[in-house]
């Protein structure tokens, strides 16, 4: 058992706080480096502080929480921003754990716990910047160059730090490994009526912008059969590539064409181009490279049987991440002690800042059920309960650790 207890009424009513601000409907609107955002920061540094934690603050603003002293102790965090209409957990439900499970060991003289807030998790600026940079897998003077969708750069915005600390770096050496806990942000758990998942890896993630060109035409005037249509195209392609990837896809495998954009774009014109994104997850690289070989076979087919052009741009990869054993299976018993059951193991469909940590630091996961599914939308819950129950199971398993 575990030789600490956490206060799970306390870890809520932090939790209700920290959704305040920003609060909008059932959600909460706190893009990285905007005013709420930096008021929240603000306050997790006073309640860190609050709890006897030392406040560290770094240039690109992950906000740390420390034990006293310089021994090796176990991190604990996810991050606190939003998406644009972002949801009450996502992120913030790890903070808030942290913190705890950090404050109550500390109280208890347990074993000695760091929390951590990663900044930008949600990708405004780029694709997890807070810990990227914390962990060296990307400077700060990169990051600095990255903007948002109105042209600000990170550079520029995260000098805004009105109410904290002067920034201070934190080593990574300081730590021991690193534990995430999360909402699931799917419906796996929710379906099945279980209450803990235990994160085995978190999948590789594969985006490529493409083009079909065409020949942009008047709509009325132009026969079909005499049109080079780069929408068709499009369809095209998607019907075809859906069947063929279907035949090497696992349960878990995924794909998505996420953005289109046609040029012109008007009622009464064929269009001359159509640009898109694709982007495919799984947790084995081989099935990804296979995936690829599909995605571009039936694209070149695609624009050789419709008369069309066909460009790419270049693949962005993001490897697959495999949880640290030993650490999956502390999981894992303290699961089976605390919820028997009721948990599986899974993988993680959606990307977290414990990818980057595994870099530097032993890491794993546990994800509690999502309402529907649902994420990413102010919609987004969790029963309190589960909220509870996950905070106690990650209490057990840092137990188990020290």
């Amino acid at each position: 058992m575990a030789s600490f207890r956490i206060n799970t009424e306390r870890m809520l009513a932090d939790l209700d706080m920290l959704r305040s601000i920003g609060a909008v409907k059932t959600g909460v609107v706190r893009p990285a480096y905007s005013e709420a955002d930096r008021l929240a920061r603000i306050w997790l540094a006073q309640r860190m502080e609050q709890a006897g934690l030392e406040v560290s603050i770094d240039a690109i603003g992950n906000v740390f929480g420390l034990p006293p002293g310089n021994e090796k102790c176990i991190l604990i965090g996810s991050h606190s921003d939003t998406q644009p209409e972002g949801g009450w957990l996502d992120g913030a439900y790890g903070v808030i754990v942290g913190l705890e499970i950090a404050r109550a060991s500390l109280e208890q003289g347990g074993t000695p716990v760091a929390c951590v807030s990663f900044q930008d998790e949600e990708g405004r600026f780029s694709t997890l910047p807070g810990s990227r940079v914390w962990t060296g897998m990307m400077s700060l003077e990169e990051a600095d160059e990255y903007c948002d969708s109105t042209g600000l750069r990170l550079g520029q915005a995260r000098l805004e730090r009105a109410g904290m600390p002067a920034p201070r770096s934190v080593s990574t050496d300081r730590f021991s490994a690193f534990l995430e806990i999360h909402i699931e942000q799917g419906p796996v758990l929710d379906t099945t009526g279980e209450r803990i998942g235990v994160v085995e890896n978190i999948v590789g993630i594969r985006t490529e912008k493409m083009s079909f060109l065409g020949e942009q035409n008047h709509a009325g005037t132009t026969p079909m059969h005499l049109r080079r249509d780069a929408f068709q195209g499009l369809n095209h392609f998607v019907s075809t590539v859906n069947g063929r990837l279907a035949e090497v896809a696992t349960p878990e495998t995924v794909w998505t064409v996420g953005h289109v954009d046609l040029h012109p774009n008007a009622n009464s014109i064929v269009p001359g181009r159509a640009d898109f994104t694709i982007q495919w997850r799984d947790a084995d690289d081989a099935r990804l490279d296979r995936m690829t070989e599909i995605i571009y076979a039936t694209a070149r087919e695609t624009a050789d049987s419709l008369h069309l052009g066909w460009q790419h741009f270049g693949c962005d990869l993001i490897a697959p991440t495999q949880s640290n054993a030993t650490l999956v299976e502390a999981m894992a018993k303290a699961a089976e002690q605390l919820a028997p059951g009721l948990w599986r193991r899974m993988p993680s469909g959606a990307l977290h800042d414990a990818a980057n940590v595994s870099s530097v630091l032993p890491m794993a996961m546990l994800f509690v059920p999502s309402k529907g599914g649902i994420s990413h939308d102010f919609a987004e819950d969790t029963d309190r309960d589960d909220l509870a129950l996950g905070a106690e199971v990650l209490c057990e398993v840092v137990a188990r650790l020290g």
